[in-house]
């Protein structure tokens, strides 16, 4: 007897927009999660299971580029193809661009859920030798309440009965389509696969779920999953240090962190010459191990001439990203008596902020100055010292 062939629909048209944008307009399943954007973990997940035939994701018809740039390649990953309106119509493009393929199961799952073990997949998998269809659930553990204005308790619901549901949820492939096609003759929209399934007649088994498998939804999502996919990695923290100093030299205006102030010098060197993004990208480069500045972009190089310095702190991010890791908290100090520094504070978090693609949260500039003390207190030029903080995966 041949094996059940599997295919999995990967549901991920949508906008993702409760997620919020973030430092970016990228949707959310688009967005990276430790370095590695949430479409290609979901990815990954659902090839991860050896019983899965097929992966078919179906996107959003403008996200064409978006989903070429994560270079997925894998024999079982076949072509995108272009979701509905909603997320039943995107199913049902996903189920007839299988039709051809006559898989025996089929599993859809929800791009925004990118943690889904090959246990949970595997659990699915075997419910459906004896059941229409499966699905994992969790026990609710809050106390619900009813309310039929939204302001008023009408009453409290039974928990003992009530389950959250997730994905994959799995069926037979036949079945499904066949009530996905139905579907049409009725002017409702269903909230999941499971429910089109009990509306044709269905049995649909629930099988153990999984604390994990969150789906990120809002913008506090990406936190919990940032941390679940750094546990995942076996991380450690490192520290990372930076220093630097420039002179001035005749000007009217300098750099500082990416803001440029009006003053009655500049800051002299090879690039921007902004000291304080030179000393934080000194840090974070420190914290992975990487040298300093002048490894990557030494001074006798002119293609730097000139060069804002947001390049350089870009790419000691960019390192961070390919290792894996991410960026926990900066903190950076100015020394200078003049200019005055601290009202353009909140405009250098947000510049380094965006340049990094982390929340400004995870951001501090202080300015101080020498008390008149020393070349800093001559005004002949500016300090900056910075500190980093990374998270990246263990070597052992």
């Amino acid at each position: 007897m041949r094996s059940k062939s599997i295919a999995v629909i990967i549901v991920a048209a949508g906008k993702g927009e409760r997620a919020g944008s973030g430092d970016s307009a990228v949707p959310k399943q688009y967005r990276p999660v430790a370095g590695k954007p949430v479409l290609s973990r979901t990815v990954d997940a659902c090839l991860a299971h050896e019983a899965v035939s097929h992966v078919l994701p179906v996107i959003h018809p403008d996200h064409a580029e978006l989903y070429a740039s994560l270079g997925l390649a894998d024999p079982r990953l076949l072509p995108a193809v272009p979701g509905g309106a909603s997320r039943q119509a995107s199913v049902l493009e996903g189920l007839k661009a299988l039709a051809p393929l006559r898989p025996d199961r089929v599993l859809i799952h929800d791009a925004a859920r990118p943690f889904a073990s090959p246990d949970l997949f595997g659990r699915v998998i075997t419910a459906l030798d004896q059941h229409d269809g499966a699905l994992p659930t969790l026990p609710v553990t809050d106390t619900i309440k009813r309310s039929l204005d939204g302001q008023l308790v009408a009453t409290t619901e039974d928990r003992r009965q009530l389950f959250a549901a997730q994905t994959p949820q799995g069926f037979r492939f036949g079945q499904i389509f066949s009530a996905h096609m139905r579907t049409g003759t009725v002017r409702r929209e269903f909230t999941d696969d499971a429910e089109i399934a009990e509306w044709a007649g269905l049995r649909v088994a629930m099988v153990e779920g999984e604390r994990n498998n969150i789906k990120i939804t809002h913008p506090e999502d990406f936190t919990r999953a940032e941390r679940i996919a750094m546990a995942d990695l076996g991380t450690e923290t490192r520290i990372g240090t930076g220093y630097d100093v420039h002179p001035f030299a005749p000007g009217d205006a300098v750099w500082l962190c990416g803001v440029k102030i009006p003053h009655t010098a500049k800051l002299q060197g090879h690039s921007d010459a902004d000291v304080a993004l030179h000393a934080l990208t000194d840090a974070i480069l420190g914290a992975i191990g990487e040298g300093d500045i002048g490894v990557h972009f030494p001074p006798s190089d002119m293609r730097w001439k000139g060069a804002a310095s947001t390049v350089f702190l870009r790419h000691a991010g960019d390192l961070v990203a390919r290792l894996g890791g991410r960026i926990v908290n900066l903190d950076v100090t100015i020394a200078a008596e003049a200019p005055r520094i601290a009202s353009h504070a909140p405009a250098m978090c947000a510049v380094i902020a965006e340049t990094l693609g982390i929340s400004a949260g995870r951001v501090a500039v202080k300015a101080t100055t020498n008390e008149k003390l020393g070349f800093i207190g001559r005004e002949e030029g500016i300090v900056a010292m910075a500190s980093a903080s990374v998270e990246v995966p263990r070597v052992d």
